[in-house]
């Protein structure tokens, strides 16, 4: 029998107020503390607490404070990835982050949902990985919602929110986003 947090991260329904995750919740909102509030600078320490929140992540990880995750043990993250200011990653299933990716400030990645049926609502929650490729730049106050899949090399304007998958190369803006242009393309001339 799966246990509640197996449940969690594969997508099915769980209680989020199983004691487990209570506590990884726990866990986590006190190494923000730690990092949002005593040490707000990229310090030593504040490296130090990233690295025991986020430990999934290659060189060159970088977040401005402040930040705001679930648990941080389901965030992913390839070599050369920066979260600015204000950025907030439900990440209640698996958030994979690829290399060299840019998250500009307020960008907020949900991986958590809920049931539309209102009685199951009440008790039972569910999530949806997200995936970020490699070489995207996510633009300032842009959404990512759960079950979404960002291509390599995308750009995402500021204020989108992803709704559908992007594919790879693609230039997306607006809610819902939508891909404008492809990125290897030249764009047409307003003659």
């Amino acid at each position: 029998m799966k246990t509640e947090k197996e449940k969690m991260i594969s997508g099915e329904y769980y209680n989020a107020f199983d004691p487990e995750l209570v506590k990884g919740r726990r866990t986590a909102k006190n190494l923000l503390h730690s990092l949002n509030v005593k040490e707000y600078r990229v310090t030593k320490k504040a490296k130090e607490i990233l690295k025991e929140l986020i430990p999934n992540t290659g060189a060159g990880f970088y977040i401005e404070p402040p930040f705001h995750c679930d648990y941080g043990y389901n965030i992913f993250c390839g070599e050369n990835v920066y979260f600015n200011v204000n950025c907030v990653v439900l990440d209640c299933a698996p958030v994979n982050i690829g290399s060299n990716v840019f998250i500009a400030p307020n960008v907020q990645i949900y991986t958590a949902s809920h049931p539309l049926d209102a009685e199951l609502r009440k008790s039972l929650e569910n999530a949806y990985p997200v995936t970020i490729g490699d070489d995207c730049w996510i633009g300032g106050n842009s959404v990512i919602c759960p079950g979404v899949t960002i291509g390599k090399g995308c750009v995402i304007g500021a204020g989108s929110v992803v709704t559908k998958d992007i594919p790879d190369n693609s230039l997306a803006v607006g809610n819902p986003a939508k891909v404008i242009r492809k990125l290897n393309q030249e764009p047409e001339s307003k003659s």
